[in-house]
Order: structure tokens, then C-alpha cells, then sequence
């Protein structure tokens, strides 16, 4: 009887062990349906994007490498974290020429008076008062003995030095309107011109840097430039390469009066007053937020997004959109995944505009974060939803981003567009820094909404530009894929795919930790 009573509890204890091991899956599979809806749910009903939005991109505005901009967002960013109850600091990694930009006004005063479109490119210097003189065109020489010999006659002047455009209305605008062979003749008009003045620089025998500094000790008073980015109304804003004398973009259309006006002989005059102030040498950094884990504290995941820009506007989806959805993400894995298995850690890079240097930096410096990431997701190119995911050249990537993205809602998954194992991302985004190490970096690449063209590094990349539908979804979807990557059981393989003939996998490139001067 007593052996009867041991077979019998026997096979009980088995069958509870064996109903337990059937219900921990479905157990752990309820969890998870229940946290991704608890971030679906937070993400749409208490959604903090358009009030953060106001704050870092009407409030504080550009936030260019070396400026107090950038240190007003940064601190901004560490008290958005400390108001929900998550750890941030700001991590120094180098220096930088510090420059705060201020007013400016270009006027055209004869042959008659029109205020013009155009401010001063970054880091150029102020003209401490305003500077009146005619214009005049760089000039067409047939080398660089003649180039030198015409170099006198900038002296007083103001420096037209970028190609006048044919048209300013963009190409799509063409092929809906013209006849096939204007919009024909245009291109080829177009491409010729662009040769001609390509030629015209080359002749100079000097580069874009040193032709600003040739007419600056020429004596020339200020440098007039327009990069236009193809379409209404928008131009490229970079760095001026002067160091006396003030640089200032033009819009299209003001530009091409100018030039025409000068063209044609009639010594148009125009009054630039730009201020800006010089700051020293400054800081730079990278700001962090951290989520500490619970289990496998030393393990990490990532969210990846710089928080400098260029300066020709308030930088609204370059890259203000990133920096939001990483906000956003992690505010929401706070009050839904208070308790990560993995260590949650952000990264909000500086000086990415200059060439990834705060990422590069935080790659050299931590390598224990390297050794031991479980994935990186960054996001940088617009206000769009994102619509492509890649496996960055690792071998087996789609094992676990496919699972990972399989847990977020139809609507989110559905429009996303995968590619595994991918290819190695090489630069353009912080997470190459990562790839180029081995470690597992993605980005989360979205939509265009005419990124390219009207909002990348241009004077129209501002508040209204931003699409909060697609923001929203890309913050769900950052907040989602985390909580996956810090619940996987086993840490990701790193293991590299073998590329195509004729790729090689992306050397580490050194952070430049100071800058600014020419």
C-alpha cells in the first residue's frame, strides 16, 4: 500500500511539474501581450510628445556643437528625466569652439531697397557693426595665376561666390507642369551651367575653405553664398570658413536678383549686420538617461539619437523627432517596465553633425557597454514613421528582430520593411560607431516626407514639419522593441555575415574631441 501511495504522488508531483512547464510560456506570453498594450495605451492616451516638442524646438531652438543652445537641451533633457524618476547625467568627451549666434540682417540698398532672405552660416565671424559695399562676382579666370592677379578687386566688396540657379521651382514641379522638352532643355541647360561653374572654382586652385580665406585677405568685406536644397524656398545652412569677415547664405530668389543685378552692371549694394559671439573654448558632451536592470544589470539596450544641429532653423526633425522618440520611449518603459531585466541606457550623442564624434567617443570610452550591448536602436532621418529595418550585416539578426518586431501592433509592423542579414551602416548615423566595433546597432529608418530636400540642414527645419502620427508610432515601436531586447533570455550573437565580394566591414574611425576652428 505505502508503495501504491509513493507511485501515486510520483506521478502527481510529474504531472504538476509537467502543467507548470505548459503554463510558464503562456504565462510569460500573457506578460508580454499585456506590457506591449500597457505601452500601446500609455504612448496614445498620455502622449507628452507635442509639450516636449514646444519645449526643446520653439523653446530653446537649434542647439549647434559649442553653443549654449545645445547646453540648455541637454539640461533640459537630464530634467525631463529626473521628473520621471529616471537617472541622467551629461558625460564630457572633448572640447569645441564655443559660438552663439545672434541677429542678422542683409538689405539690398541700390538700386533700390529690398530686405533679403539669408542669415549668417555658423561660426562665422560678427561684423561688430553693420558693413555696406557692392557687390561682386567671383570671377571666371582661366587659371590660378589669373585667378591671383584678379584677387585685388574684391577689396571693399561683398563676394558672390555660389552658381545662381535657373529656376527655383523643384523638378517634381517641372514634370507636372512643363512640356517634356522645356522641362528637357532646362536639365541640360542646368547641367551645363553646374560644369561651367565647377570649372570656375577649380581654376582658383583652392578649395571651398581656402578661396574664403583668399578673399578674406584680398580684403574682401563679407562672403555672400546660396546653397539652395531643391526646392521652394529652402536652403542648405552649414559652417563659414572665414575667420575676419562675415559669411551669409542667401536665399534662391534673393540671391539670383543679386547676381543678376551685378551681372548686368548695375553695382547693386547690399548692408549685412550680423552678431554673434564668440564663447571660447567649451565642453562637449553626450547626455545619458539610464533604467538600471534587475537581472542582468551589466547587459545593455539602447536608444541612440543626437541631440545637436545645425542651426539654419530650430532642427526640428534633425534631429528634434529622435530625441523625442527616445524621450518618449523611455518615459513610457518607466511607468510600464519600471523593472528591465537588462540595463536601459540612452544616448542623446553631441557633435554628430561633425561627424558622429560624441557616439565614437562613448564607443572608446565605454567599452564594458560594447562588450556586453544587446541591441542599439537609432533613429535620425525625419519626422516620419518608420518603414525599413536591416540586420547591419549580422549573420543571424533576423532571428531576433523579427521576434521582437513581431510583438508590436499590425499597424506598426505591417508598413516596415525588413532586410537580413543587411549591410553594415558605414556612417551617416550614430549607430555605425556601433557596427563599426561589431556591436549590434540599428536604425530605424523612416519615411522621407521630403526629408532630403526641405528639412535636412536647412533654414525650414521647424516646428511645423513635424508629423506627431508618425512620431507617436515610432516611439511605441523604440519603447516595444527595448522591452523585447531586454527580455530575450539568451544575449544576441554577434556574428558577422559574410559581405559581397568587394565589401569589407567598417573600420572603427577615432572621435575628434576638439574642433571648430579652421
Amino acid at each position: 500500500m505505502k508503495t501504491s501511495i509513493n507511485n501515486l504522488t510520483s506521478r502527481l508531483s510529474q504531472l504538476v511539474l509537467g502543467l507548470s512547464l505548459m503554463a510558464t510560456p503562456l504565462l510569460a506570453q500573457q506578460n508580454q501581450s499585456s506590457t506591449v498594450n500597457a505601452i500601446v495605451k500609455e504612448a496614445t492616451e498620455n502622449s507628452h510628445l507635442k509639450r516636449m516638442a514646444h519645449e526643446l524646438i520653439d523653446g530653446i531652438g537649434p542647439r549647434l556643437v559649442g553653443s549654449t543652445k545645445m547646453l540648455q537641451a541637454s539640461d533640459w533633457a537630464i530634467g525631463q528625466y529626473k521628473q520621471w524618476g529616471i537617472d541622467a547625467r551629461r558625460e564630457n568627451y572633448g572640447t569645441w569652439r564655443g559660438w552663439d549666434r545672434g541677429i542678422s540682417s542683409i538689405d539690398m540698398v541700390s538700386p533700390w531697397i529690398k530686405s533679403l532672405e539669408g542669415a549668417q552660416l555658423a561660426f562665422s565671424p560678427a561684423t561688430k557693426k553693420p558693413k555696406t559695399g557692392e557687390t561682386i562676382i567671383l570671377a571666371d579666370v582661366a587659371d590660378s595665376v589669373a585667378f591671383k592677379a584678379w584677387l585685388p578687386q574684391v577689396k571693399g566688396k561683398f563676394v558672390l561666390i555660389s552658381m545662381p540657379q535657373m529656376t527655383g521651382r523643384p523638378d517634381y514641379n517641372w514634370q507636372e507642369f512643363a512640356q517634356k522638352e522645356s522641362f528637357e532643355t532646362m536639365k541640360k541647360e542646368r547641367e551645363a551651367q553646374m560644369e561651367a561653374w565647377r570649372k570656375r572654382i577649380s581654376k582658383t586652385g583652392l578649395t571651398n575653405a581656402k578661396l574664403a580665406l583668399a578673399l578674406e585677405e584680398a580684403g574682401a568685406i563679407g562672403i555672400v553664398s546660396s546653397t539652395w536644397s531643391n526646392g521652394f524656398g529652402v536652403n542648405k545652412i552649414f559652417a563659414a570658413f572665414t575667420r575676419k569677415i562675415p559669411t551669409v547664405n542667401v536665399a534662391l530668389e534673393d540671391y539670383g536678383l543679386l547676381y543678376r543685378l551685378t551681372e548686368s552692371g548695375n553695382q547693386p549694394k547690399i548692408t549685412v549686420n550680423t552678431q554673434s559671439k564668440e564663447l571660447g573654448t567649451v565642453p562637449t558632451f553626450n547626455t545619458h538617461a539610464e533604467i538600471k536592470g534587475t537581472e542582468k544589470p551589466n547587459e545593455y539596450v539602447m536608444l541612440s539619437a543626437h541631440l545637436d544641429s545645425w542651426d539654419g532653423a530650430t532642427g526640428a526633425t534633425d534631429n528634434g523627432t529622435g530625441t523625442l522618440v527616445m524621450l518618449e520611449a523611455m518615459r513610457i518603459l518607466k511607468k510600464v517596465y519600471p523593472n528591465p531585466k537588462r540595463t536601459i541606457l540612452v544616448g542623446h550623442w553631441g557633435s554628430e553633425e561633425q561627424g558622429l564624434n560624441g557616439s565614437r567617443a562613448f564607443v572608446e570610452d565605454h567599452p564594458e557597454v560594447v562588450a556586453n550591448l544587446q541591441a542599439l536602436f537609432n533613429q535620425d532621418n525625419g519626422t516620419g514613421r518608420v518603414v525599413n529595418l536591416g540586420g547591419s550585416g549580422f549573420a543571424i539578426a533576423k532571428d531576433y528582430l523579427s521576434k521582437w518586431l513581431a510583438a508590436a501592433p499590425d499597424t506598426i509592423k505591417n508598413r516596415i520593411k525588413t532586410n537580413f542579414p543587411g549591410t553594415p551602416g558605414g556612417g551617416g548615423s550614430d549607430f555605425a560607431s556601433f557596427v563599426a566595433v561589431g556591436a549590434p546597432g540599428f536604425n530605424l529608418s523612416s519615411l522621407s516626407w521630403s526629408y532630403g530636400a526641405y528639412t535636412w540642414h536647412t533654414n525650414r527645419d521647424t516646428y511645423d514639419k513635424i508629423v506627431f502620427d508618425d512620431v507617436k508610432s515610432n516611439a511605441i515601436l523604440t519603447a516595444i522593441m527595448v522591452y523585447m531586447a531586454c527580455e530575450e533570455p539568451e544575449k544576441i550573437s554577434t556574428e558577422k555575415a559574410e559581405l559581397p565580394a568587394g565589401q569589407k566591414w567598417p573600420s572603427q574611425v577615432k572621435s575628434k574631441r576638439s574642433g571648430g576652428t579652421n
